[in-house]
């Protein structure tokens, strides 16, 4: 048995649970405060919230050592009491979090070894620290270094590519010349409508599709249980403009579409550090949303460029190699008789 705890916020994380899931030959149990995803066949255990009023922020981070642990909040207890509780019962053989440093530590505090999905940025922080320090392996959603040419005194980090729920689909569709996709997730957008706007308006002789959650921008629905209409999207376009998160990345990736990746601001600077990574493959990627005039000679850098650079950044099996690692972590963990 695994236990998985899958963070609440934006739609990447249960969209990682659902894609190494369906690759796994060992069962599942996940816990999270968010709606179970459809495409998740484990058992799944809802979490109260550690985050509902009255919070006392001034004991949140217990000194800088941790990052979200209020005093006193029965929401905090309640869920930590029952990951807890269902260790003691179930006895898992592994744990992975996605991502929490505090269920981290109170998963190698019952005494169960944990893999810690990795999140790129400045992560030197003493939360992170712990987090990492206490895991048996990093789990890294994008290509690295050989493993010889890892630190030996670190923290595993295991390499397995990017992954999304588009992988290993055939393209249906040839793509439109001239077209553009702009793709932005859940999780909140530093980017005006005004400034898409202004964009679309600079670079005439480009049609383009809006998939911006929140936006009137966009048209049609926003992908559905299954992202049919995210995928049918992503084959009609000839460029992709999208954000700097890991999902959305790899899903374009997955489509083999060209693409201009934009940063926006996240904590830890994270999706500053992936899009300067997606610079050295050889991808366009800028920090932060361009000026409107900058636009067309962006449009044209990509075409250019063209899907090739995804190869090596997604190979199409990644979830499948993280499921592979999974698995044969636990089979090493074996619970003592």
């Amino acid at each position: 048995m695994i236990g998985w705890y899958v963070h609440h916020h934006g739609a990447g994380h249960l969209q990682r649970l659902v894609a190494v899931t369906r690759h796994l030959r060992t069962p599942v149990t996940a816990f999270s405060s968010a709606p179970r995803p459809a495409g998740f066949h484990g058992d799944w255990v809802p979490l109260e919230r550690d985050d509902t009023p009255p919070l006392d922020r001034a004991s949140a981070t217990a000194g800088g050592r941790l990052h979200w642990v209020p005093e006193h909040h029965p929401g905090l207890q309640e869920r930590h009491a029952t990951i807890a509780t269902w260790i003691a019962t179930h006895r898992p053989r592994l744990f992975v979090t996605d991502v929490s440093v505090e269920v981290t530590t109170l998963v190698r505090l019952c005494g169960v070894p944990v893999v810690v999905a990795a999140m790129l940025g400045d992560r030197h922080d003493p939360a992170h620290c712990l987090g990492r320090d206490v895991a048996r392996a990093l789990l890294a959603p994008w290509p690295g270094p050989p493993v010889a040419e890892q630190d030996p005194t670190t923290t595993p980090v295991v390499h397995v590519g990017a992954f999304s729920r588009f992988d290993g689909r055939p393209t249906t569709a040839a793509a439109r010349p001239g077209s553009v996709l702009v793709l932005w997730g859940s999780g909140g957008r530093d980017v005006t409508d005004e400034q898409f706007r202004a964009a679309q308006a600079a670079t005439p002789g480009w049609t383009w599709e809006f998939r911006v959650p929140g936006s009137p921008l966009t048209t049609g629905t926003t992908g559905g249980a299954a992202g049919e209409d995210v995928w049918s999207a992503l084959q009609r376009a000839e460029v992709v403009v999208v954000h700097g998160g890991h999902n959305a990345v790899a899903e374009v990736a997955a489509a083999r579409r060209a693409a201009v990746v934009v940063a926006q601001e996240r904590p830890f600077d994270e999706q500053l550090r992936r899009v300067g990574l997606l610079r050295a493959e050889g991808l366009v990627a800028v920090d932060g949303w361009p000026a409107a005039d900058r636009w067309p000679d962006l449009l044209r850098q990509a075409r250019s460029v063209g899907p090739d650079p995804w190869r090596r950044w997604a190979p199409g099996d990644g979830a499948e190699r993280a499921a592979a690692y999974l698995d044969s972590a636990a089979d090493r963990a074996g619970v003592p008789a």
